[in-house]
């Protein structure tokens, strides 16, 4: 690693923090353009006044300057001039890569976004494919100030193809707070995954500590800047697993300069109506099956029957017929159509009266898309719509299948068995849709309904987190919301923790709609110490046999430890231990024995935070139930009674998996405190 020389002309560190110097004013004076801009000329009426100053705003905050995050992370050296066929990159020429675009007062650029086509070889470039790149250089900083730097030299032979300390010091970096960004170590493979194209559709099955997280989050951020005016138009959307888990990751894609992406939870996007009430796990299962979705679709058209009588409009002196048999026929087209159920109810109406409208060509009338208009809101064509497609509120529909046994088992015929249909009818049904105690699945269930009826508006692209623990109707829910865009699915078939945790990605992908996505596998694992994720992967062979065990890439073999304890007071020893380390520490224990904890580290006089609340210099130690640590990280980790994390699920398999989730979310330390005895798979494996 280089250091200062003594002579400040020739110190190449000096150099580079006065060019760290020169693009933070070159920032502000690009903040502060956008802020002197004057909109009273341009902006025609009051509405456009508003969207204008809206833009202005957003752009302002894009191009903040964050004191303690670096503006650039790395320099590359070029080779070569470019040929007619090379773009960017020249003998002599260098670039400075970083997190957003800066340029100076001429408008040349000092330094280049890490999404930049030039950027790339930053990632990718290696002594076997140099790609035209003579020197990389990486920068250490300690806070916002550059404190060093360190150079690969790809062209030189004799120079070893190693991970720099650089690079493998950021990536051991001790976090205090939320989420950051990963722009300054993205790996060849991650970088791959994050600038493949907008139309296709990817799954990351990444383990723990991949950073299969944030390669989906700067796979947004990259699309952002490679197709900012279609996503402008269409939108983006992260989905996480809760708000615990979005409020961890927040801050990553701002950092980047990304405003605009919005989060959400399943549970947000199909919040039709208040969950109040919780299902038992096996009612949960079968409302979450795929064959929900015809159960509804039959339920849903069984409203429409065939017209009994013909409707005849009166216009002035004149009375004009369709008889029944032509009405059949045009509702027979609609349904043969199989359009939403809400949009061929509103052609209905049109329907009929173009058949009235034929009636007064035969006869002579020469009448327009007025009279057409009219005669479709004629009374007696209103009536014939309602009563042979009345109109159907969805949450009335599924409040309908769960209380009536006759109407469930009419429309369940064939598709779910008796037993299955008795185990989603509510043993109290309820009086209304606002009285109903709703379960999250079934709110699931009546956005499946109101997509039936009418079609759910489309983004461009959607990132779903933790994807492994969605159930195939929750599937169809978020695919709903990108049929016309593209995804990013991430997740662990080993970390999924719900009984209806997903068995492989191919029917996932099936699920949501996009069976022709692409699954890519993360195996290296650049966040947890070799140690301990040796330890998580005895688990392996019990919840995913035949996956593939992550790789620890790290230098430091971390720290871990097996304690047995005789009660709460060795856990809160075991905490104050981790405590003496930089950086931040969770406890993780099963959610029954929260309230415990809590009392023995308030009663030991430590403060401690609940999950997804920010952690301080002051205040490191977070208590977390294990059932919401899927996601997050911590540098360090005691984890309470593996036994009763195991036991506090429905059954072992879960449980098991659940362990494995809560003994992967430390970064560079773990101690694990038992009472009861450990759960036999993970006793040392057979050498």
């Amino acid at each position: 690693m280089s250091t200062p020389a003594h002579d400040p002309l020739d110190d190449p560190l000096a150099r580079e923090r006065a060019h760290l110097a020169a693009s933070r004013a070159a920032l502000r004076a690009m903040r502060e353009d956008v802020e002197a801009l004057d909109i009273r000329d341009v902006a025609a009426n009051w509405v456009n006044a508003q969207v204008l100053t809206r833009q202005i705003d957003e752009r302002v905050k894009a191009l903040a300057d964050l004191s303690d995050t670096p503006l650039f992370f790395g320099r590359l050296d070029y080779l070569h001039a470019p040929g007619a066929e090379r773009a960017e990159g020249a003998g002599g020429e260098r670039f400075y890569i970083g997190r957003r675009h800066v340029h100076d007062a001429d408008g040349d650029p000092m330094v280049i976004d890490w999404r930049a086509p030039v950027s790339q070889p930053f990632y990718r470039a290696s002594k076997k494919n140099p790609m035209d790149v003579g020197l990389r250089r990486r920068f250490g900083y300690t806070g916002g100030d550059l404190t060093a730097y360190e150079d690969e030299h790809l062209s030189d032979p004799a120079e070893p193809a190693t991970a720099g300390k650089l690079l493998q010091q950021e990536i051991e970096r001790p976090r205090v707070g939320p989420m950051r960004d990963i722009v300054a170590t993205i790996q060849p493979e991650q970088d791959e995954i994050v600038r493949s194209g907008l139309s296709g559709t990817v799954c990351v099955q990444g383990g723990p500590g991949t950073g299969k997280t944030a390669v989906g989050l700067h796979r947004v951020a990259y699309l952002l800047y490679a197709h900012r005016e279609r996503l402008a138009r269409t939108g983006t959307l992260v989905i996480g697993p809760n708000r615990s888990f979005l409020h961890y990751i927040e801050q990553v894609l701002p950092a980047l300069g990304e405003l605009s992406v919005r989060q959400a939870t399943v549970d947000d996007l199909v919040a039709h109506v208040e969950v109040r009430g919780t299902d038992e796990a096996a009612a949960a299962i079968v409302k979450g099956d795929a064959r929900m979705a015809e159960v509804l679709r039959r339920a849903l058209y069984a409203h429409v029957t065939p017209p009994a009588e013909p409707v005849v409009v009166v216009r002035g002196s004149r009375r004009w017929r369709i008889p029944a048999y032509e009405l059949e026929e045009i509702v027979a087209e609609l349904l043969d159509r199989d359009i939403r159920y809400g949009a061929a109810r509103e052609a209905l109406p049109q329907r009929i009266a173009h058949a009235v409208l034929v009636r007064m060509e035969q006869a002579g009338e020469a009448p327009d898309d007025r009279v057409q208009d009219a005669v479709a809101r004629n009374s007696a064509v209103k009536a014939a719509v309602k009563a042979v497609w009345p109109a159907v509120d969805p949450a009335k529909l599924v409040l309908r299948l769960l209380s009536d046994a006759e109407f469930l088992a009419e429309h369940a015929a064939g598709i779910l068995d008796e037993d299955e249909q008795k185990t989603i009818l509510w043993t109290r049904p309820a009086r209304s849709v606002k009285s109903a105690r709703w379960s999250a699945a079934d709110a699931v269930l009546i956005d499946e309904a109101a997509d039936l009826i009418q079609r759910t508006h489309s983004l461009g692209h959607v990132v779903l987190d933790e994807a492994q623990d969605l159930s195939p109707m929750q599937y169809r829910a978020v695919g709903r919301r990108c049929t016309t865009g593209s995804a990013t699915v991430l997740g662990d078939l080993a970390q999924g923790t719900t009984p209806w945790a997903t068995r492989s990605w191919a029917e996932a992908l099936a699920h949501l709609g996009k069976p022709e996505g692409a699954v890519e596998e993360l195996t290296a694992g650049f966040r947890v110490p070799t140690d301990v994720i040796a330890y998580a992967s005895r688990l392996l062979p019990h919840i995913a046999p035949g996956l593939t065990p992550v790789a620890s890439v790290r230098e430091n073999p971390g720290f871990f430890e097996v304690r047995t304890a005789t009660g709460t007071a060795d856990v809160v020893d075991a905490c104050l231990r981790l405590l003496r380390n930089e950086g931040s520490t969770g406890l993780i224990a099963a959610d029954a024995r929260i309230p415990e904890l809590a009392e023995a580290l308030e009663a030991a006089g430590i403060s401690c935070l609940a999950p997804g609340e920010e952690t301080t210099p002051d205040t490191r130690l977070t208590l977390v139930p294990a059932s919401l640590a899927k996601g997050l990280e911590y540098d360090y980790v005691v984890l309470d009674e593996p036994r009763a994390v195991v036991d506090g699920e429905p059954d072992e398999r879960t449980g098991l998996r659940r362990l494995y989730v809560a003994l992967t979310r430390a970064v560079s330390g773990l101690i694990v405190t038992h009472t009861a005895p450990l759960p036999p798979q993970l006793a040392e494996r057979d050498a």
